[in-house]
């Protein structure tokens, strides 16, 4: 569980639903890659899957070579492996409310027999459930849906590039603090935490396609199709935009141009999502003024 509350909520949807056939047909991907640079500063932009099919082919000779000059790795969190309860402690602290109704009254009646499934396979009683805020529910319930699909969630390329760059003994760090990512999503109005608890019930094949899609797109390095599909869930909800997409995106534009006045070669490495579209960092470096290259 630990690693899935690190998650986006567009990744989440799409990402839980992808079933493990799809490994034998991922292609070799070469997804896009970006970098803002000067005369002694150079931040490298990759937008990221964070779950992938095993056997996915993403790296590249230019990806290796920029992961390769680069002393640091910033991803958008940090869960310390050594010690997740922290993160869990960190979700808690905010998840927890009085007076809450019973999580199964918090879906349309339509999507009550299938949550009620998922809390059964979840092997956590529903009046535990019942006591969390209705973001906090749905991310644990992702859990059952990784699992049905025999999907490993330490599957991804933060995963493989933390590891890397540990083995190298480089510097890694974060965009935001694990209460910080929780933040976004605890302070959602509850009709937008509705909608993310319902989209973790949704139709796997519906899911399925949608990531499948996405892993398409990302794997041709296709920004404009990257940006529809990836936020395409986003587009129904202004809240959950807002929160999870563009706050976010306004926050890290202002780290890397606060970056940028240090000397240095770094590696940034998000969600894709927030690297395509008008509301994306990339975007918004852009209408600040810097001149951003895609590199692959």
């Amino acid at each position: 569980m630990r690693k899935i509350l690190t998650r986006t909520v567009a990744v989440f949807a799409a990402a839980s639903a992808a079933l493990t056939p799809l490994a034998a047909k991922a292609p070799a991907a070469k997804p896009a890659l970006w970098k803002v640079a000067d005369k002694d500063t150079t931040i490298y932009l990759f937008g990221t899957i964070h779950l992938l099919p095993k056997g996915t082919e993403w790296r590249t000779a230019k990806f290796n070579q920029a992961a390769a000059s680069s002393s640091t790795l910033v991803v958008e969190t940090i869960i310390d492996e050594a010690n997740p309860a922290a993160a869990i402690g960190a979700m808690m602290k905010l998840a927890v409310s009085p007076n809450l109704p019973p999580i199964l009254d918090r879906v349309t009646p339509d999507k009550r027999p299938a949550l009620a499934a998922m809390i059964a396979r979840s092997g956590m009683p529903a009046g535990v459930l019942d006591k969390l805020e209705t973001w906090a529910g749905g991310m644990i319930l992702l859990g059952v849906t990784f699992k049905d699909l025999g999907l490993e969630p330490s599957s991804g390329v933060e995963t493989a590039l933390r590891s890397e760059f540990k083995t190298a003994a480089k510097s890694i760090d974060q965009l935001e603090t694990n209460a910080e990512q929780f933040g976004f999503f605890d302070t959602l109005p509850e009709a937008a935490q509705r909608k993310f608890l319902e989209s973790v019930t949704d139709d796997p094949a519906k899911g399925r396609a949608m990531f499948t899609e996405m892993l398409s797109v990302w794997t041709r390095g296709d920004v404009k199709a990257m940006g529809d599909s990836f936020n395409r869930e986003l587009k129904d909800s202004p809240e959950l935009r807002e929160n999870l997409l563009r706050k976010r995106n306004a926050n890290w534009n202002g780290w890397v141009q606060r970056r940028m006045l240090q000397p240095g070669t770094v590696f940034v490495a998000v969600g894709a999502g927030h690297l395509a579209g008008s509301d994306s960092v990339i975007s918004m470096l852009e209408r600040s003024g810097y001149k951003v290259k895609r590199v692959q």
